[in-house]
């Protein structure tokens, strides 16, 4: 508790909370209030202005800790974030028809093109309230102190196998997706990582190899922090979603199986994965050094 209580000021120069952050507060309280008290239909109108308001919250703390955040050093980029978001979790539900491990309750009560709106209105914030999260992780002590470790060689032909490896996951989650369902959140990460490390770009691999491990303790962390808050504000929402898990039914928290958690964790990888892929974190790899 006392890393996050230290602001440490960046180039900005302020350590403020910002007024956006505030009205994110707004935000969250009002819409997590009214989702759980109203009766019928009204999450598919709230779930946006409740992680609008949670980024919002959670960028202003970086900018508050740092003196900068994603939305203060590139609004334009920040607004990018949300656009890909959507069709990003939109590959997810895809590949969850095969798998079939979550449901919608409450589908039933809008037309096809109004659960589009609606849903891809609310995948929008996906990715863009991980990030956030994983931005603030990276800014406590823990994480800074966290050192490098031995790494290992990463050649071409390694990156190669490990991105057919991730297409060779995919295909065994097709074939036997009862068995083999946690590869949906691990196969779309050696897909594309691998594909970034091969094209010069940031990736998770080349700072594995490198002995650098901070940006996956965040991304995979920030992921499951948002697991919580997805998870807490869907328990008494309407509409809502539900599990059906393979032999994992077992010690919920909320409607999630304590063990399905676990996938938050890689999917926080993929998404990072993504965004660096469509260039919108453009830094290149670094060397190992």
């Amino acid at each position: 508790m006392k890393a996050l209580k230290k602001a440490v000021p960046g180039p900005e120069g302020s350590t403020g909370f910002p007024d956006y952050g505030k009205a994110g507060i707004v935000l969250v309280l009002i819409s997590w209030i009214l989702s759980w008290s109203l009766p019928g239909l009204r999450t598919h109108l709230l779930f946006f202005p409740q992680w609008l308001g949670y980024c919002l919250v959670v960028d202003g703390l970086v900018r508050q800790r740092t003196g900068s955040s994603r939305l203060s050093r590139n609004p334009g980029n920040y607004v990018l974030l949300f656009l890909l978001s959507a069709p990003v979790w939109w590959v997810f539900e895809g590949l969850n028809k095969i798998t079939q491990n979550w449901i919608y309750l409450g589908r039933d009560a809008f037309t096809d093109l109004e659960y589009v709106l609606f849903a891809t209105l609310s995948f929008s914030t996906v990715i863009p309230a991980v990030f956030s999260t994983a931005e603030l992780l990276a800014s406590t002590k823990w994480v800074r102190q966290l050192g490098p470790f031995h790494g290992f060689r990463l050649d071409r032909l390694r990156l190669w196998a490990l991105h057919f490896s991730g297409w060779f996951m995919l295909l065994l989650m097709v074939i036997v997706p009862q068995i083999f369902f946690p590869f949906l959140w691990l196969a779309p990460f050696f897909i594309i990582d691998s594909l970034n490390a091969l094209r010069g770009r940031q990736s998770l691999l080349t700072d594995l190899s490198c002995g650098r491990i901070r940006t996956l303790v965040v991304y995979g962390l920030g992921a499951l922090v948002c697991g919580f808050f997805w998870e807490l504000w869907n328990i008494y929402a309407f509409p809502k979603w539900i599990y059906d898990i393979p032999y994992l039914e077992v010690l919920h928290v909320f409607e999630m199986p304590l063990a399905g958690y676990g996938g938050y964790i890689p999917f926080g990888w993929s998404l990072l994965a993504v965004v660096r892929f469509f260039g919108l974190d453009v830094r290149t790899s670094l060397r190992c050094g």
